[in-house]
């Protein structure tokens, strides 16, 4: 349990730093200066580089052993959100994001890794169903963390809430974890980092910059094409050399490519809950962020209750059943999301989140656990890497791709209820200003919440699909065969 917390608090640390962040975003723009634009750079530069990374964990944690690894990463961690916490100018803030997404980037492939090194087989549902609380529950309580930070101290404090936690938490992994050898590692894959990490930033500076680009743009179909082409080649690259960065015999166990599938799934629709949800409570009902934060915040403490019950009913009960049950009531929620409006009250939606919550919780770690458990020993790096790519590609591009399909809803509603408007124009004629003023806000504000609408009936129907594809997930508990942990010194 010592080296579990240790690890949790390393994971939950790095993970916060990705929502925590996102509601400061505006603040550093008055105080830095700099166009939306540039300002988003801030999020996206942090992405990029996490594409480029987390494939490397794998033949790190091996060639210099995960606990080396872990260890400097936090220390790496602490160091740059100190920068971040200093930057002086929008530009030398992007930078220290780009040195902070290094070691945030290989935290959580290296900590996954290490749990299932030092937990025995039997019981890894329990531990990861703590170890969990740092993938869920972090992002989720992120808002409500960085909107009090912003509003009554400052948005450095945001960066510089790290630097503590990290030295704990290194004094405590020097401490507490046992001692993960090196292993014996061949010449690093370079042709394959090349393809994949060029293949994930072109994706991920594709999806990320298509709003303002247009989805159509000679650059964006360039980067989306180039992007898939070179994952294409990193494939076949993979296949072909003797010792790949990442091996793909991996996707040969169908239970973790059916936990891949489900999870990208089930991220996707965290983050857009995460996203949307608090951006129409501030630009449709006028809270402050504070606030916002706050009516979403008792899902994160739902996610929180149930994850540690779902890891111990995992051991005795296996997978299947509770992701299938957790992604059915996780799509129910979604589906009551699709009620959002602007007369909506306080607590229908803290209902509808800790509904959806819920379903989170409990699916969220069988699914995962379920996947790398039913790897050998020897692909376990490989799996938690891969995990990890998955996860934050998949909130990503999918964040990204229902914003897309947000904003053309929008676009296409407004010029409907325009033209309504222009053929009822004697009426309109008639409006003083203060009642026109009314009139079109209240228009705005039925587009705005239509187009979510539909955002949120797209991700109940695709969780109900995750939902029947993890009916191929095993059923029952884990075979005695694999109830040992790799030994650690």
């Amino acid at each position: 349990m010592v080296p579990l917390a240790v690890l949790i608090t390393g994971m939950f640390m790095s993970v916060l730093d990705v929502s925590i962040v996102n509601v400061a975003i505006s603040t550093i723009q008055v105080e830095l200066g700099g166009s939306t634009a540039d300002v988003a750079w801030i999020s996206t530069a942090y992405t990029l580089v996490l594409g480029v990374v987390v494939p490397t964990s794998a033949w790190l944690g091996n060639r210099f052993g995960l606990g080396r690894v872990y260890t400097l990463s936090l220390a790496g961690f602490a160091i740059a959100s100190a920068l971040c916490g200093l930057a002086w100018s929008l530009n030398s803030l992007i930078a220290f994001r780009v040195i902070q997404a290094i070691p945030g980037g290989l935290l959580p492939a290296v900590t996954l890794t290490m749990v299932y090194r030092i937990v025995p087989r039997q019981k890894i549902g329990t531990a990861m169903g703590l170890y969990g609380l740092g993938i869920i529950f972090a992002p989720a309580i992120g808002p409500t963390l960085g909107g009090y930070l912003v509003e009554y101290v400052s948005w450095r404090l945001v960066f510089f809430i790290n630097v503590p936690i990290a030295i704990v938490g290194v004094i405590a992994a020097l401490v507490a974890l046992p001692k993960f050898p090196a292993m014996p590692t061949e010449r690093f894959d370079l042709w394959g980092f090349v393809t994949v990490a060029t293949g994930m930033v072109a994706l991920l500076l594709a999806f990320s910059e298509g709003h303002s680009w247009g989805w159509t743009s000679y650059r964006v179909l360039i980067l989306i094409t180039g992007g898939i082409l070179m994952l294409a080649l990193f494939v076949v690259i993979e296949l072909e050399v003797d010792h790949p960065l990442l091996d793909l015999r991996v996707f040969q166990s169908r239970a973790y490519t059916v936990s891949l599938i489900a999870m990208s799934v089930m991220m996707t629709g965290l983050f857009a809950t995460l996203f949307y949800v608090p951006l129409f409570l501030q630009a449709g009902q006028g809270y402050p962020a504070l606030n916002a934060g706050l009516l979403i915040f008792p899902q994160a403490l739902v996610m929180g209750f149930l994850m540690p019950i779902a890891g111990r009913l995992y051991d005795r009960i296996g997978p299947r059943w509770l992701a299938v049950t957790g992604l059915l009531i996780a799509a129910y929620g979604s589906y009551l999301l699709a009620g959002i409006n602007p007369d909506m009250t306080r607590s229908e939606i803290v209902l509808w989140t800790c509904i959806r919550a819920g379903g989170v919780g409990l699916a969220m770690m069988p699914i995962m656990t379920g996947g790398i458990a039913s790897l050998s020993h020897d692909l376990t790096t490989t799996g938690s890497a891969i995990n990890t790519v998955a996860q934050r590609v998949s909130a990503a591009l999918g964040l990204a791709a229902l914003t897309a399909m947000a904003t053309t809803q929008q676009a296409q509603l407004a010029a409907g209820r325009t033209a309504l408007l222009q053929a009822d124009s004697s009426q309109v004629a008639q409006l003083n200003f203060a009642q026109f003023y009314g009139l079109y806000r209240q228009t705005q504000l039925a587009v705005l919440a239509n187009s979510y609408s539909n955002v949120f009936l797209l991700t109940a129907a695709t969780t109900v699909l995750a939902a029947l594809v993890a009916l191929l997930l095993r059923s029952g508990p884990a075979e005695h065969s694999e109830s040992t942990a790799v030994p650690v010194e």
